[in-house]
């Protein structure tokens, strides 16, 4: 699954571990990413520290065997990550779906933990290139959910997500306990609060989106590859 940051994602997963037939992997590319760049997220150093820096032995867990025996690996990816400079052939031993979001929730939210975000941090411009980059390798439409249309009818979303992947929905994907997972990145302080206090996925409320002139200008930049996107989104 790949997305951008501030969307559902972390929820998604939340819905995918709370499957038995499924492991899920958080963010498997984010310390190479942070030690590569050199960006300053809260915490890189842990992070790094935490997830390493070998992408090569990354992506071969990516497409070796499914962990803990399971039936479903479930990759929660930002597309920031995949840095230009990695190869992307092993993209085509993967289902590749991809979470989109209105931009300016996506740079409200994250203004509210990082508020220095540039367009490539957000990751609209990785998402829409590796969107045609999969559409070239794989020679079909890739799956693409919308957040905004996912929250207003979540069990919906999720069978028809099931039915796309020709998997067995199950109700429990639509409930999880409250609280922190062994799965979570360690960065899950900075960032889950929310998923952290949730039990589900959280009704659709629309917003009014307060930007700056810089934070505005960011999301006008963003929305094209938004709107690229969105007219393939799933549609139940």
């Amino acid at each position: 699954m790949w997305s951008g940051p501030r969307n559902i994602s972390t929820a998604l997963m939340r819905a995918w571990e709370n499957r038995d037939d499924c492991v899920v992997w958080d963010e498997p590319l984010y310390g190479y990413y942070l030690d590569a760049t050199g960006i300053q997220h809260p915490g890189a150093a842990e992070v790094i520290a935490d997830q390493g820096i070998d992408a090569n032995a990354i992506i071969a867990r990516c497409i070796g065997d499914i962990p803990d025996d399971k039936k479903i690996f479930y990759q929660k990816h930002m597309t920031l990550h995949l840095l230009p400079e990695l190869d992307r052939s092993w993209l085509s031993s993967l289902v590749n779906c991809f979470l989109i979001r209105e931009p300016e929730a996506v740079i409200a939210s994250y203004a509210a933990v990082r508020n220095d975000a540039t367009l490539e941090d957000i990751g609209f411009i990785q998402q829409a290139e590796l969107f045609d980059q999969v559409l070239r390798i794989s020679g079909e439409v890739p799956l693409v959910i919308d957040s905004r249309e996912f929250l207003l009818d979540p069990r919906g979303m999720l069978e028809a997500v099931c039915d796309r992947l020709k998997i067995e929905f199950v109700p429990a994907m639509l409930n999880w306990p409250k609280g922190a997972r062994d799965s979570d990145g360690v960065w899950a302080r900075h960032w889950y609060d929310s998923v952290w206090n949730s039990t589900g996925f959280a009704a659709y409320r629309e917003k009014d989106y307060q930007l700056s002139t810089k934070d505005a200008r960011i999301s006008l930049q963003a929305r094209p590859y938004y709107e690229e996107l969105f007219q393939h989104r799933l549609r139940p």
